[in-house]
């Protein structure tokens, strides 16, 4: 027993030593937050950002003829763009409704655009090798 009394004060840290360590640094301290805020950032904060902007792009580029989806899951051909802010849009033979150009979700088709060509037949050119063949 009067051995513990001699060896055990070797193994425990002095007051004096514990202080000498010090605190870590505030650079230290705030290196772990700041890494997390740039996970975040470049987790969640930036591609909502990006999303964002594709989506207000896409809202402003909507035409007459265009085939949406609304928020609330309503498809239809937009009729007519009244203004900046709204939209008529055909959801079935004969019924249109107006929406709010904001709540568009989605652009699912854009029509063909009509080709200056106005010969309904085939080229040319192609009736040049047609008649080669023969």
């Amino acid at each position: 027993m009067r051995f513990l009394f001699f060896v055990l004060p070797f193994f425990m840290a002095s007051p004096a030593f514990a202080q000498a360590s010090g605190q870590p640094g505030i650079a230290a301290q705030l290196l772990p937050l700041a890494l997390i805020f740039l996970v975040f950032w470049f987790l969640l904060i930036r591609p909502q950002q990006k999303r964002i902007k594709e989506h207000k792009e896409m809202v402003s580029n909507i035409r007459r003829g265009d085939n949406v989806i609304t928020a609330g899951g309503l498809k239809g051909k937009v009729t007519k763009v009244v203004d900046e802010t709204e939209l008529e849009v055909e959801i079935a033979s004969k019924v249109v409704v107006k929406v709010a150009r904001s709540t568009i979700a989605d652009v699912v088709g854009k029509p063909e655009p009509v080709s200056n060509n106005k010969k309904s037949g085939p080229s040319n050119s192609n009736k040049k090798k047609n008649s080669k063949a023969a």
